[in-house]
């Protein structure tokens, strides 16, 4: 038992069958083989967040329903799990569940690791989506929700009667956007112009792949949306559509509307397009007429993504920029060497 140092390890001694979903910036299955990567330190964690990897294990066995630990684990500066962190956790829940850790895990022993200092609550948008993605992963019955919403976005039940819909009916439409036919219903929702229904909507898309097709849908309607809070929507929810969220940030940056909340949309979830040299630019002069403070955190959250990192540390070296912005990456450095 001693030499137990990994969820892979432990689950794996409780013949139990497991999966893992990140749940910092997407909603989004981990393969098991990276994630063992990750847990033997031979790889960052993929989707850091605010220097934490946010994720759920979701696991069971042959005779039991499946158990689900949301956690929350520190990240070292390079992106890696902290070593002592994780033994700490896998301390923790050999001690909670006894010596026996090959015997069933049942309920009471799950509710010994309800409450504990690396456990997280999703918000309530990440939730729907999770649990909507794990219905549909593991082949389980649908949320009672689902019926309802599907019914109104078929146009079966009067347009009006559009708040009978709950957050989690609408998720498990989201995460079925592989089928044309639910493609269509969000589609459909889309098309009634209802301000609190696409906002509900796009609070769901933000978290997931969408498809190019519905990308272009909600670009059109970023360009076309006259309400600014509602037009913040359609932009978070293009996050997996980098071609779109380039299109659109070329267009903040051309009626210089770029604000705090829609420089920290783009590091939170359309950071992908900051991939893009032009835009990556973009994006930092705008954050340079931020804040230090600002500039410094958004900094540390995007180098940590490995996707970004070796790209973002070139380009603080790159002498082409504005007096703005390398005042604001010499306050980087400055604050880095204190």
């Amino acid at each position: 038992m001693s030499n137990i140092t990994t969820l892979d390890q432990f689950l794996s001694e409780a013949k139990a069958q497991f999966h893992i979903y990140d749940l910092g910036r997407r909603v989004q299955l981990i393969d098991k083989s990276t994630f063992k990567k990750i847990e033997q330190l031979n790889q960052p964690y993929p989707y850091p967040i605010q220097g934490h990897g946010q994720f759920a294990v979701v696991f069971w066995t042959d005779s039991a329903q499946p158990f689900i630990w949301f956690l929350k684990l520190p990240l070292d500066e390079q992106g890696f799990l902290s070593p002592s962190a994780t033994s700490q956790f896998m301390t923790m829940i050999i001690e909670a569940l006894g010596q026996n850790i090959t015997k069933e895990l049942v309920e009471k022993e799950q509710q010994k690791l309800a409450n504990h200092a690396f456990s997280f609550k999703p918000t309530e948008e990440k939730l729907a989506v999770f649990n909507a993605l794990v219905r549909k992963t593991l082949n389980a019955k649908l949320s009672k929700q689902y019926q309802y919403a599907a019914d109104y976005l078929q146009g079966n039940i009067n347009k009006d009667d559009w708040q009978g819909m709950g957050l989690q009916g609408i998720a498990d439409i989201c995460v079925r956007l592989d089928d044309s036919q639910h493609l269509a219903m969000i589609n459909y929702a889309l098309s009634l112009n209802i301000k609190d229904l696409s906002i509900a909507l796009c609070q769901c898309l933000e978290l997931i792949e969408i498809p190019d097709t519905l990308g272009a849908t909600l670009f059109n309607l970023f360009k076309t949306c006259d309400q600014e809070n509602t037009k913040s929507y359609y932009f978070r929810a293009l996050a997996s559509q980098p071609k779109y969220t380039i299109k659109t940030i070329e267009i903040i940056n051309s009626v210089n509307a770029f604000t705090p909340n829609i420089l920290i949309i783009i590091a939170a979830r359309n950071w992908i397009a900051l991939t893009d040299a032009n835009t990556l630019k973009t994006y930092f002069e705008a954050l340079a007429k931020q804040s230090p403070q600002m500039f410094n955190q958004v900094f540390a959250d995007l180098v940590a993504i490995p996707l970004l990192r070796q790209q973002l540390l070139c380009f603080i070296r790159q002498p082409e920029r504005s007096v703005q912005l390398s005042d604001a990456i010499g306050g980087l450095f400055r604050a880095i060497k204190s």
